[in-house]
């Protein structure tokens, strides 16, 4: 079977950013339409992957506003019909209960091809066969709800004889597992790939000019008429204090080391390494990765926390048009490849 797949540009950690600037500004629509300061903006909220989701457009017309806002929401529950880790009835699942899926949904197979890239691109560093690792986490603190340490490392050793991304074939035909036991996790990942796929869906249906916000952020076109593009800001670590970026058609995503947090005091961070089995320890303490897609910058902003500044470094090198804002741990920030 086949592994190497050449992700399709066109499909190709959490809400740490938020949109800024002015009320009337936030508004998603065409060009065209920011002619009148009466247009209405529409507005969806919701939640997606189990994370707060917002899409805002201007739209004239109030029927086909929600038209369009409705067929953004059902994208996003087909979406999660596939990637969800919490419903049993999902493509995901149902590849980890059985270890194999035959005719798995095109999307599924589409972010593995990235997954396959940012992999190997980060020198393994990104690997969603993570999931029993994390599985065991969850049972040890649930179980040990005062324990300050982890698993026993026995445990952990054992149980990263049943990762490797090495051990997930997959083709257009069939996704399975050569190893027992296995199983994924996409939600370092995910959350930028549907919303790529939402803002795709909106740009189809004539909205030129959107931000969405479905976990990660996908900016196209600008805000309003004459603007440079869209306002947001980075703060991966909520502080606060972050960094105001203009963003045309590209994408942001963003991972904080202690964006979530397990253990009975609390104070493992959720991602893990898997080359240890451990939680990740590096000199970074959050990132910001802006790319041509945000499927690729959650990708490269989770693998980040995992490799340390350096790593992010050179696996930045190994793309065009992306850049990341670093915050280490000292508190210093450091930006790579930043344009403009």
């Amino acid at each position: 079977m086949t592994r190497k797949l050449s992700p399709d540009p066109k499909l190709s950690r959490r809400r740490f950013l938020m949109v800024a600037g002015a009320a009337a500004a936030l508004g998603l629509t065409s060009q065209a339409a920011f002619a009148s300061a009466d247009i209405p903006v529409h507005r969806w909220r919701g939640i997606a992957l189990g994370a707060e989701a917002e899409i805002r457009l201007v739209h004239p017309d109030k029927r086909e506003a929600n038209r369009i806002l409705k067929a953004a929401e059902a994208e996003i529950r087909r979406l999660e019909a596939i990637f969800s880790l919490y419903r049993e009835d999902s493509a995901l699942v149902r590849l980890n209960r059985e270890g194999s899926l035959a005719a798995p949904p095109l999307d599924l197979v589409s972010l593995l091809g990235t997954v396959d890239l940012v992999h190997s691109s980060t020198g393994g560093a990104f690997d969603p066969t993570v999931q029993p690792l994390w599985s065991l986490y969850a049972r040890h603190f649930v179980e040990n709800p005062a324990a300050i340490e982890g698993p026993d490392p026995r445990k952990i050793a054992e149980t990263l004889g049943r990762t490797g991304w090495y051990a997930v074939d997959f083709d257009a035909d069939r996704i399975r597992f050569t190893c027992d036991g296995m199983a994924l996790t996409l939600n370092g990942i995910a959350q930028g790939y549907v919303t790529d796929r939402v803002a795709a869906l909106l740009k189809s249906n004539g909205i030129s000019d959107v931000l969405v916000d479905v976990g990660e952020i996908n900016a196209l076109g600008r805000d309003r008429a004459g603007s440079d593009g869209w306002a947001v800001t980075l703060d991966p670590d909520h502080s606060g204090e972050g960094e105001r970026v203009t963003l045309r058609d590209r994408a942001v995503a963003s991972s904080a080391r202690n964006g979530m947090l397990i253990g009975g005091d609390k104070s493992f961070a959720h991602i893990l390494d898997p080359r240890t089995g451990r939680p990740v320890a590096t000199d970074l303490a959050g990132v910001s990765v802006i790319a041509p897609t945000a499927t690729l910058a959650d990708g490269l902003s989770t693998a980040a926390l995992v490799t340390g500044f350096d790593g992010l470094k050179s696996s930045l090198g190994k793309f065009d048009g992306v850049s990341a804002r670093a915050l280490l741990e000292t508190g210093e920030l450091r930006w790579l490849g930043k344009t403009g």
